[in-house]
């Protein structure tokens, strides 16, 4: 299944909010999925020096990946198509 990336920077959440942003991507994706499209969230990273939070999803497109944001509550920038090496 494609990977996505979503972008956003954290000022615009707060930075107390970093601990539960993740448990909201989470509840966002999980909530896409018992509605039967197949998103889920992998895992996030936090740049500090440019208070950009990256969270990677897993999912069927990347229409759906924002629906699962949207869905979590997070304010983000953009979506992209991730391609990874191992």
């Amino acid at each position: 299944m494609p990977r996505y990336l979503v972008e956003l920077y954290m000022s615009r959440m707060g930075a107390g909010c970093l601990p539960q942003a993740g448990a909201r991507a989470r509840a966002g994706a999980e909530a896409l999925a018992r509605e039967g499209t197949p998103v889920r969230y992998v895992r996030s990273f936090f740049v500090p020096k440019d208070e950009t939070w990256f969270l990677i999803y897993e999912g069927p497109s990347s229409a759906a990946v924002e629906a699962a944001a949207n869905a979590g509550g997070i304010p983000f920038e953009r979506v992209a198509e991730l391609i990874t090496q191992p």
